[in-house]
């Protein structure tokens, strides 16, 4: 992706439509995100929040509206007015400047935290092995975990495995970060550790979209909120705005319940 120099949003989503045989799970959603903008997605479970995040990163096709990042559309090739979806190799080449965190951390068990860091900067990237290590040691010191590098997964908690796992996706230097509910299978102590590192990242001008139940995280960090539900954009604004004054009643019910 060349550097966006441009103004340009950083993911710009134009009448996203997704269904998985005859249900219907995204209906038509536009966003945009620009670039060191921090965008959180609320609403109810089975809303469409997770598979709107997934199609970013073209983990699931689109069955029609565009998605680009940086300006490239992905997964797709634009020949006149169709489009024609691009080979695995080119869809992973894309996957690069995207970092992905989701709900369950899947590191690798037998790597240690440094080795689960190393990893996509080896195989995908061949950075030699010296220099992924001293960056992959830089990366677990920002995640608060240097002294944690020779540990395995089974010997972190919730927290720090999640913690990891976020520098794992650092590692490949994404453009763009997307996160799917990152704290919703820790314990509760624990969801403040994560939280921390994404407010770093949100500091040092990350641009993440942000699925998550954390209203407080939301309405703190992020620039933009969008509620969703039953696959539509229901309501989007500041934090502020959607929160404390929201429009639409079915943004009024949902935040009703979980504020």
């Amino acid at each position: 992706m060349t550097d966006n120099g441009h103004g340009r949003p950083m993911v710009e989503a134009v009448g996203i439509h997704k269904s998985f045989g005859h249900v219907e799970v995204l209906r038509g959603v536009d966003l945009t995100v620009l670039p060191g903008e921090v965008a959180c997605v609320i609403g109810p479970s089975g809303s469409g929040k997770s598979t709107f995040l997934r199609c970013i990163n073209h983990l699931e096709s689109i069955d029609s509206g565009t998605m680009t990042v940086d300006g490239e559309l992905i997964g797709y090739r634009r020949r006149g007015d169709k489009l024609y979806e691009l080979r695995e190799s080119e869809v992973a080449r894309q996957r690069r400047d995207i970092g992905m965190v989701f709900q369950r951390f899947n590191l690798f068990p037998h790597k240690t935290a440094i080795e689960n860091v190393m990893e996509a900067p080896c195989t995908v990237r061949r950075t030699n092995k010296k220099q992924a290590r001293e960056s992959a040691r830089d990366l677990l010191d920002r995640v608060g975990l240097g002294n944690r590098c020779d540990n395995y997964p089974s010997q972190l908690s919730g927290g720090q495995q999640q913690r990891v796992a976020i520098a794992r996706a650092l590692a490949m230097e994404p453009r763009l970060m997307l996160f799917d509910e990152p704290t919703s299978a820790l314990d509760p102590e624990l969801v403040g550790e994560v939280l921390d590192v994404m407010r770093g990242l949100a500091r040092d001008g990350m641009t993440m979209v942000v699925v998550t139940h954390e209203m407080g995280f939301a309405r703190e960090v992020a620039d933009s909120l969008v509620f969703m539900d039953e696959g539509k954009i229901v309501e989007a604004g500041t934090p502020r705005e959607v929160l404390a004054n929201p429009k639409h009643e079915r943004t009024q019910a949902f935040l009703s319940k979980v504020l």
